[in-house]
């Protein structure tokens, strides 16, 4: 007892030492950067595959093209109106994020608007991946994917593809189809929006459209839909994509809109026109008898006269 309470003592008297408190001010630092380094972006970036010139090169693109709307940090600029912004802030979006917008051409935007519409792209792969890096060094966010990540194994079956294709069908299905349609042809949506066509878009970018929820769209984490689920999203919209149109002309795949809409404009409207034409020209026919000249024929003295419609005269 007696030798403990001799080393609380000595503990007590060190704890007393102004040399003691900078101590365990320093070892405190000191573990608290090495946490950070852990998950600092430098460290993300490394485990990327990006290296410092590129977030540089990055950074300058984006002061060039994207400041304007997001700030020199991305930490986004409002507007006068109360929660209104020029540009949301990027400072957790990610590397995925930046990818699918800039490599979509949805950004840079033309002009401030509903929606960002697809376009050709403004910047190169390259440029595009030096954006993507600096941005993901402004905080956390989902990395871009990579292609083993959107596409189904090669060793599967053929019984096992068509299983993932089948399961990927369901979930887009339930999902999916209220917004981009059963056929991933997009549709119309509330205050001007679209849900804009899946067909014929980079696996790549619908997985990442799934990852970050763009827009309108929500996200699909990796805890609301596993990697696996979102590969078998991706097969079954490339699967609809090679499949042929048995029943004609799909009438850009809308369903029964188009299709109601096809029937009333060339089916009722060509019997109606049909109609007009058969109602024009009986009139015409009718007004040429009724117009037929009768004007009688001078003869000699004592000769029977005859018309021009040939009735005797």
């Amino acid at each position: 007892m007696r030798l403990l309470t001799r080393s609380a003592g000595r503990l007590s008297r060190h704890r007393r030492k102004p040399l003691a408190g900078l101590a365990v001010l320093f070892i405190a630092l000191l573990l608290t950067g090495g946490a950070y380094s852990l998950i600092a972006p430098g460290a993300q970036a490394e485990q990327t595959g990006t290296t410092s010139d590129d977030i540089e090169a990055g950074r300058q693109l984006f002061l060039v093209s994207c400041s304007t709307c997001h700030g020199t940090n991305g930490e986004g600029i409002p507007t006068v109106r109360e929660g209104s912004q020029y540009g949301p802030a990027l400072t957790d979006v990610g590397a995925a994020s930046v990818d699918f917008q800039v490599g979509t051409g949805r950004m840079p935007l033309v002009q401030p608007g509903q929606q960002a519409v697809r376009k050709p792209p403004v910047f190169d792969e390259e440029e595009t991946r030096q954006l993507a890096a600096f941005v993901d060094s402004l905080g956390t966010g989902p990395e871009i994917p990579d292609e083993s990540a959107y596409t189904l194994p090669d060793d599967l079956t053929e019984a096992e593809r068509e299983a993932a294709i089948t399961r990927g069908g369901q979930i887009f299905l339930t999902n999916c189809t209220a917004c981009h349609n059963f056929d991933g042809s997009g549709g119309a949506m509330p205050r001007g929006g679209y849900a804009p066509t899946l067909r014929g878009v980079d696996s790549r970018y619908i997985y990442e459209a799934l990852l970050t929820g763009p827009q309108q769209m929500p996200s699909f984490s990796d805890g609301n839909l596993t990697p696996e689920s979102k590969q078998d999203v991706i097969a079954y919209l490339k699967q609809t994509e090679k499949t042929p149109g048995y029943g004609g002309s799909g009438l850009g795949n809308l369903g029964p809109v188009s299709e109601g809409l096809f029937a009333w404009l060339v089916g009722i409207g060509g019997l109606v026109g049909f109609a007009i034409w058969i109602a024009a020209h009986t009139t015409r026919s009718t007004k040429a008898k009724a117009s037929t000249n009768t004007t009688p024929v001078r003869l000699p003295n004592g000769a029977a006269g005859t018309t021009e419609s040939g009735a005797g005269a």
